[in-house]
């Protein structure tokens, strides 16, 4: 039976009072999670969205899409030295416009939506070009969103962590600064289809209560790395951390334990000359126990071809522990020389003795030969009398004071010792001046 026109526009106004009443009743609320739902099929349903075909450029131009990037730095947790790299955890954030997800937004009581899906859209081929390892963050939850406005502006965020190459120049270590970069450029697009730009403002935010057990981060500095091959010039950008090496620890576990063992070793100039077996442990002890320092050291470095500033220290003091034991040697070989010549200058005076005992018992002789034994006699009698006239001529040569200082310690093995003790912490000390 047909139903007459009156009364189909009466059935229609009576569903919509209804409506209108259970809205009421509702306290008029709006369900946005349905209108989100509704939204997102419209704009992302299909046939209407190709996440394959990149936005448009800036004004809907045929321009390249322009993407905004910033990062958030949570944590540095090593800078390795030996294999030259480090570990960074960072929240990286990417924002475009893309006008084909534009929405209502309601009056403004819809600020955004949000997906967990970055497959959903279009997305940049970002990739980092000086990473090693990295992995996404999925505890308990993957920490990644895509916050779509109702402008059609995007914005995506996720948590990584990366371990990067860091080259470094160890030609100052440990009093060095490290500079480790960061590099983000396009895989794939072109900058005839794609650039990436710092955010405007605060591109790169710290962590405040960052820390290092090595290092101190100074300072940041952005910047623009844009590469060319035979493919194509790409869009590229780096952020240079400037590291500080700590130097507090090498204080104490390498330079003092070092200047302790050079000291150490000077005490053998001060132990009597014949304590051998004293002074030649010493001297081995103080120097097996600098070169296991040294190689300690160089065990937890990488193999360069150049010099190290740890290295001259090294070298410099396991040369003067070294020259200690050399100093013994030294000391040794001119002890057994003063002795030598000790024996000798004996042997000559008991000689020089034994022939004045021989001239008196030929002048206390009264035989015949007496007046030719008197000939020397008078011939030794004018050979003084010259000598004591050019005793008077000549005078005395003066001593300066080291001389005279010197003169207190008759043997030579003993002087070398006193000027060991002198000479050894004199050139130390303008070694340290010169280092420092």
């Amino acid at each position: 039976m047909d139903i007459p026109r009156p009364s189909c526009a009466l059935l229609i106004l009576i569903v919509l009072c209804l409506t209108q009443l259970t809205e009421c009743m509702n306290g008029g609320k709006i369900n946005f999670r349905e209108k989100e739902k509704q939204i997102l099929d419209q704009i992302l349903g299909p046939g209407r969205y190709d996440a394959r075909i990149r936005p448009s450029g800036i004004n809907g131009t045929d321009g390249p899409a322009v993407v905004n990037v910033n990062i958030f730095v949570r944590s540095i947790s090593k800078i390795d030295d030996v294999t030259m790299e480090y570990s960074v955890q960072l929240t990286f954030r990417e924002q475009w416009l893309d006008e084909r997800l534009k929405f209502n937004n309601l009056g403004g009581r819809l600020k955004y939506l949000t997906l967990t899906e970055a497959n959903r859209v279009w997305m940049p081929d970002l990739f980092f070009s000086n990473e090693k390892e990295g992995h996404f963050h999925n505890i308990i939850m993957p920490n990644v969103y895509i916050r779509i406005f109702p402008n059609g502006n995007v914005l995506y965020s996720i948590r990584i962590s990366l371990t990067l190459s860091c080259p470094m120049n160890l030609k100052l270590y440990p009093l060095d600064k490290q500079t480790c970069s960061l590099r983000m450029a396009s895989y794939g697009w072109t900058t005839d289809d794609l650039v990436f730009l710092w955010k405007e403002g605060d591109p790169v935010q710290v962590v405040k209560n960052l820390h290092l057990p090595r290092f101190t981060l100074e300072k940041f500095l952005t910047d623009y790395c844009n590469s060319k091959t035979n493919t194509g010039e790409y869009s590229c950008l780096k952020v240079d951390l400037l590291f500080k090496r700590e130097f507090s620890y090498y204080l104490i576990q390498i330079y003092i334990p070092c200047c302790m063992l050079v000291i150490v070793s000077w005490v053998s100039f001060w132990l009597d000359q014949g304590a051998v077996p004293a002074r030649v442990s010493l001297g081995v002890t103080t120097l097996l126990t600098m070169a296991t320092q040294s190689s300690g050291i160089n065990a937890s470095l990488p193999p360069v071809s150049y010099t190290k500033a740890i290295d001259v220290w090294t070298g410099v003091c396991l040369t003067f522990v070294f020259g200690a034991l050399l100093e013994f040697a030294l000391v040794n070989y001119a002890s057994r020389s003063d002795m030598h010549r000790e024996m000798m200058k004996k042997t000559r005076r008991e000689m020089e003795t034994a022939a004045s005992m021989d001239a008196a018992s030929d002048l206390l002789d009264t035989d015949s030969n007496a007046t030719f034994a008197m000939k020397p006699l008078v011939r030794d009698g004018i050979i003084d009398s010259k000598m004591r006239q050019c005793e008077v001529r000549m005078s005395p040569p003066r001593k300066n004071c080291c001389r005279l200082w010197m003169s207190k310690f008759p043997t030579r093995s003993k002087r070398i010792d006193v000027i060991s003790r002198i000479t050894f912490p004199l050139v130390f000390a303008l070694f340290n001046l010169a280092y420092w």
